[in-house]
């Protein structure tokens, strides 16, 4: 699929402006460095609707990663097959001026301002690889798949990294959403625990509000490391 730019119209860019403009002062604030870095390295600008080949350009030229078109949802197996290649599936729709808070299925401004500028940092990328071909390996085991799951979405969704003493920000749900940016940072409800593999294996994932309790890596080389962890865990052959 391509990205058909002259399609998308003057509604559709003050939907990103907006988005980004309310989106742009909270990142700027709470989000990890490397997150930041990498918008500036995509060229996200809040002016216009990023192309995804230019996008592309930069990301194959830091760490070979590339942004793959994709209709909407995808199935587990196409999605981390693409992961494996290095390629992180995105759609190119936005959601609607009435849609500005809340949407249930990921729009572009999720999946390339949220996911995206991290595909410039390469033990980040060394984690979506590695996870993705441990996931290949037990595709057709339901159970296990639904585990690895909860691994991604407490981390490259709804993941904390403590930097510099201070707690930031990297997953893409929280960081394209406003609200839930200063939920999780700022409120005082949600539970802040340090990163553990074998304990976020056995917490489901909630879809339809805010979460319950994020969790706190030291560094994207501890994320990717941790995935030797996962491995050992998933050949017990009595783990879940």
């Amino acid at each position: 699929m391509q990205q058909n730019y002259g399609q998308y119209t003057a509604n559709d860019q003050q939907v990103w402006q907006q988005l980004y403009q309310l989106q742009i002062q909270q990142i700027e604030m709470y989000a990890s460095k490397a997150y930041i870095k990498g918008m500036q390295q995509c060229g996200f600008t809040p002016h216009s609707i990023p192309h995804i080949d230019e996008v592309n350009k930069q990301l194959m030229a830091i760490t070979g990663w590339s942004i793959e078109i994709v209709a909407g949802l995808i199935d587990n197996k196409l999605f981390f097959e693409l992961l494996g290649q290095k390629k992180f599936p995105a759609s190119t729709w936005l959601r609607s001026m009435e849609e500005l808070d809340y949407l249930q299925e990921p729009d572009m401004f999720h999946d390339v301002l949220g996911h995206v500028p991290l595909l410039a940092t390469k033990d980040f990328c060394g984690f979506l690889e590695k996870l993705a071909n441990i996931a290949l390996l037990y595709i057709d085991d339901k159970t296990t798949i639904e585990a690895i799951s909860r691994l991604y979405w407490y981390t490259v969704e709804f993941g904390l990294i403590q930097e510099d003493d201070q707690l930031k920000i990297y997953g893409a749900g929280i960081l394209s959403s406003s609200g839930e940016t200063l939920y999780a940072i700022s409120s005082a409800i949600p539970e802040r625990i340090p990163y553990n593999v074998e304990t976020i294996l056995a917490i489901p994932y909630i879809k339809d509000k805010f979460q319950q309790q994020y969790f706190v890596i030291p560094s994207y080389k501890y994320l990717y490391q941790s995935l030797t962890e996962l491995d050992s865990i998933l050949k017990q052959p009595t783990i879940f």
